[in-house]
């Protein structure tokens, strides 16, 4: 089948969605046109054609998606009279070739999805198609049925005024006809039904009916026959399977029906055969289809799915072992190569995994991208999974050629093996993607055993990161206020701001439990933008109930960290002038906090926002030094004011004597800082011999445990002066 060619300017070049969906049925009408048996125009043919196609348009970018209105776009065909096998063919070919060109400009929907959307709806067109042409020879059957046995009951009224109009139909049938005693010997037979067994009168004449069996006979077709036979019932239809003369298999459905005498005695047996040969292969290609993945020829999730279920189910297999198998780097390889490189890589992979599935029973199959997963069953399978995996990343070990090129992949493998039913398999499948990804973190190239615990993390975490937009929204977050203190004169120099999350579920958590779920989600910008408002807030009340300036006791500064995330985000600057103006608050009562990672080979442009923040009066700390191995020197092109020591250096501290490396590491810091005209803030003072020992250091200010623990606003002046360890 050859289609219309594509257009050679630019599908974009339309007026508009419906001048392109116009330009789609054109292009449809031309193909099938030729091959439908209708007595309208091809004009007529165009716009009868139309409402399918949008149809198909439609479903295309449903959310969520269904494949509904192309099965009922494949049973409109048949009723248009577009019954040809071609008419399905091209149709098919139309919609693979031209649907997402003319109909995918969507720019909420990914490419390759529309690819995969497009697939689909293509299998459920045919599927719609081969249902409703089904039905229609189905009726088309019972009419002609209806017809035999009303000849029938007229022949045993009147022979002979019956006789021409039951030949007609026997003869110009267009399904097989067949006529035979009930002692199963063929008497009759019309042209179709001789065809239909490979065109040889004898072939048919020479065989008793009951030496018509097949292997895939159930037992209640033969069954049913006794019943008709024996005129313990009228009528019966089973779907059955023939042998040709030449060996091939001939399927049908098989309506037989008794004929009866004028005193009612059964007589002979009339037997209707639709040859449903091709459409049953049809059926078979598209479940083969839907089973399997079109990239590989594996298993897809479908076929995986059910094949779980059923081990898992009950009945099953009384264990199991499932291997979770995801490429390490496999996203380089499309990104720097492109995704026809990456194409082909998988299917190396998926040959060589395929070549790992020795045992019986196993099987493997991929579920999507380059995530792969292999099953044993039977017992032994806490040795059996474990020999799987390392054939499974043995195989991958060498290189693959690709178009010249060796590339080098690995596998992270996630292991889940236990007695069958006692978990659905939407858990086991779910188990073995956190284990595999546990297997990733641990360094790749590796497999994990699933642990029912680390699971519990993982499903916590999800949770929480799937909980944190509606958190924001319903205001479940606060902050506590850690204070500053002067090491000089003890007073309150300011205070940190720490927000907390009052989870309805899992109470009051941490930072360190929610921020890195906010940074890999992006939340980390609004969330940050409500801390640093917040905070600002809560200064400028401070300060207002705190007449006289800075010869009052309130803090006159507030420190509010800032994540990487934040630093790359284009309104920070914006931002923090808005909310210094709104508040009222001075740039110099604001302190932002970045850890020394985060600016560790930091350019110009990243550093630009500091830059402009620090010109305005806005004081720079940079959290966490010492941790991140910088380069002092870089330290003369920061924008920073503040130095805030690591805990780490202080901890030798809490004990007497101090450590004295310590002690000369943390001496040449504050005298590096102070050459530098920078001011040094230490974390995590939690004894007063750390305290004594720091400021005779020289270090300005600390915060830890023996001054305050976090707390309420209000309480920011209520310094504890007790060792907290």
């Amino acid at each position: 089948m050859k289609l219309p060619s594509q257009p050679t300017g630019s599908v974009a070049d339309a007026d508009g969605p419906e001048d392109r969906l116009r330009r789609f049925v054109t292009i449809w009408s031309r193909a099938v046109f030729p091959v439908t048996a209708t007595s309208m125009t091809r004009q007529e043919f165009e716009r009868h054609l139309l409402p399918p196609a949008r149809e198909l348009s439609e479903a295309l970018h449903a959310r969520p998606f269904d494949t509904a209105p192309a099965h009922r776009v494949g049973q409109a065909l048949v009723a248009a009279h577009c019954t040809d096998p071609d008419a399905l063919a091209r149709s098919l070919g139309v919609v693979d070739a031209y649907l997402v060109l003319y109909c995918g400009d969507e720019q909420d929907t990914a490419a390759e999805e529309l690819r995969a959307r497009c697939a689909r709806l293509q299998h459920a067109m045919a599927a719609g198609f081969a249902q409703a042409l089904r039905e229609r020879t189905l009726v088309e059957q019972e009419s002609i049925a209806h017809s035999a046995l009303s000849a029938r009951s007229a022949a045993e009224l009147a022979l002979h005024a019956t006789e021409s109009r039951f030949r007609a139909v026997f003869d110009g049938a267009a399904i097989g006809i067949g006529i035979a005693d009930l002692d199963g010997n063929v008497l009759e037979v019309n042209e179709t039904l001789t065809r239909m067994f490979g065109g040889l009168e004898q072939t048919v004449f020479s065989r008793n009916i009951v030496e018509w069996a097949h292997p895939e006979d159930g037992p209640h077709v033969w069954r049913l026959y006794d019943e008709l036979v024996r005129g313990e019932r009228e009528h019966y239809r089973v779907e059955k399977p023939y042998y040709r003369s030449d060996g091939t298999v001939l399927w049908t459905n098989l309506t037989v029906s008794l004929l009866r005498d004028a005193e009612g005695a059964p007589q002979y047996q009339l037997a209707l055969m639709e040859d449903t040969t091709e459409r049953r292969l049809l059926n078979l290609r598209l479940r083969y289809e839907a089973t399997h993945d079109a990239l590989t020829g594996l298993p897809n999730r479908t076929l995986f799915f059910e094949r779980l279920e059923k081990t898992l189910g009950p009945g099953g297999d009384t264990r199991f072992g499932l291997c979770y198998l995801d490429l390490d780097g496999f996203k380089v390889v499309n990104d720097s190569l492109g995704h026809s490189t990456g194409d082909r890589l998988l299917v190396e992979v998926a040959d060589r995994l395929q070549s790992c599935v020795t045992g019986p029973g196993e099987m493997v199959a991929r579920l999507g991208g380059d995530e792969f997963v292999a099953l044993t069953t039977g017992p032994g399978t806490e040795r059996k999974v474990a020999e799987l995996a390392d054939r499974m990343l043995a195989a991958l070990a060498s290189p693959i050629s690709v178009d010249g090129r060796e590339l080098t992949v690995r596998g992270s493998v996630g292991v889940v093996e236990g007695p069958a039913g006692e978990r659905t398999a939407a858990e086991v499948l779910r188990s073995a993607d956190i284990t595999m990804y546990r297997a990733k973190s641990a360094g790749g190239n590796r497999f994990e055993y699933a642990d029912a615990e680390a699971d519990a993390r993982a499903i916590t975490r999800h949770g929480l990161t799937t909980a944190l937009p509606a958190a924001l929204e319903r205001g479940e977050f606060f902050i506590e206020y850690q204070p500053l203190v002067h090491l000089g004169d003890g007073s309150v120099h300011g205070a940190e701001a720490l927000v907390r999350w009052c989870h309805p579920q899992h109470g009051v958590l941490g930072p360190d439990r929610f921020i890195p779920l906010a940074e890999n989600t992006g939340l980390i910008v609004p969330l940050g933008r409500w801390v640093l408002q917040e905070a600002v807030r809560q200064a400028r009340f401070w300060q207002d109930g705190a007449p006289g300036g800075r010869r009052a006791t309130g803090p006159l500064r507030i420190n509010v960290n800032l994540s990487p995330t934040q630093l790359h985000h284009p309104g920070l600057v914006a931002e923090t002038v808005d909310v210094l103006e709104r508040s009222g608050l001075e740039p110099g009562a604001l302190c932002l906090e970045v850890t020394e990672s985060a600016l560790i080979g930091a350019d110009d442009d990243l550093l630009k926002p500091l830059r402009q923040l620090a010109e305005m009066g806005v004081d720079i700390a940079l959290d966490d030094f010492g941790t991140g191995y910088s380069n002092l020197a870089n330290l003369r092109r920061l924008p920073v004011s503040v130095l805030k020591l690591d805990r780490s250096f202080t901890q030798g501290m809490q004990q007497h004597p101090a450590d004295p490396v310590d002690l000369k590491i943390v001496e040449g810091i504050v005298q590096l800082a102070h050459s530098l005209d920078l001011a040094v803030t230490v974390e995590g003072v939690e004894t007063g011999a750390q305290a004594q020992q720091l400021r005779e250091l020289g270090c300005d200010t600390a915060q830890g445990w023996y001054y305050a623990r976090p707390g309420a606003p209000d309480r920011i002046h209520s310094l504890v002066l007790a060792d907290a360890v």
